[in-house]
């Protein structure tokens, strides 16, 4: 299914940045694509794009070597099947607090006799059905699942999430993260450096990725000394603000010269 192997890359412990894309902008996509991010998430949970515009997100990657990834709401096996058959490499999965929510996630991403994916022939992953068996036969080998750390009751459970077969990555989601600790955005706290520390151990012992987002290019190092792999950093909106806001400064400073 996968031809950039996003999956097998991640198992294998490469370090792959990503990006995640909030916007709904095909455009934007693109540009992302073609700037030679690893992976980059389509946000259907916070973003502001559509299901058609995903769609066009999606089209917008095809052929680069950016795998699409896409951040589903919530754990509904209807929203596995959509953003699987519009033709996504993988899922992130938000709030997976439990082993039994973990192993939904599994189950509603793989066709049987692996889950409980709804079968279609006439879908754009399957290439309109001309690749068909082809994805029927591997999906559960190719397709990356990634949940969502995000929560002291993830924490507590997450050598158990780390252990279900079929989830790949454990990505901790910062902000919610801290938010439910309540100690938000500091992101140097003790207790907040412990749990994360956690999910990383965790997802090593049981031969998973861990993953974390971050909020600037100088973060970049020293997530990958903390033990995490797969890095996303910013967004297409956040950066498109910033260069507005530093272009108006500029401005502003030119003014009173």
């Amino acid at each position: 299914m996968n031809e950039l192997a996003i999956r097998k890359r991640a198992l294998h412990g490469d370090k792959l940045l990503g990006t995640f894309l909030n916007t709904g902008s095909a455009i934007l996509a693109e540009m992302a694509g073609r700037s030679g991010f690893d992976w980059a998430l389509l946000d259907m949970e916070h973003g502001s794009g559509s299901w058609g515009m995903l769609t066009h997100q999606l089209m917008a990657l095809e052929g680069s070597n950016t795998a699409p990834i896409v951040r589903i709401p919530s754990i509904q096996a209807d929203y596995f099947k959509r953003a699987l058959d519009l033709g996504a490499h993988g899922l992130m999965v938000p709030n997976v607090n439990t082993v039994e929510e973990a192993r939904s996630a599994v189950s509603f991403s793989r066709y049987p006799p692996h889950g409980t994916r709804g079968v279609a022939l006439m879908n754009r992953s399957a290439h309109y059905g001309t690749k068909f068996t082809e994805r029927l036969e591997s999906a559960h080998e190719n397709t990356l699942i990634i949940a969502q750390i995000e929560s002291p009751m993830a924490i507590e459970n997450v050598d158990a999430i780390a252990a279900v077969d079929g989830i790949d990555v454990l990505f901790v989601g910062p902000m919610d993260l801290s938010f439910c600790m309540g100690i938000p955005r500091q992101f140097d706290h003790l207790e907040y450096l412990s749990a994360t520390h956690k999910v990383v151990e965790a997802a090593t012992r049981h031969g998973k990725a861990s993953g974390i987002l971050g909020f600037a290019p100088s973060d970049i190092p020293n997530s990958y000394t903390r033990g995490f792999s797969f890095l996303a950093v910013g967004s297409d909106g956040g950066m498109v603000a910033s260069g507005m806001k530093e272009l108006v400064s500029a401005n502003q400073e030119a003014i009173q010269k």
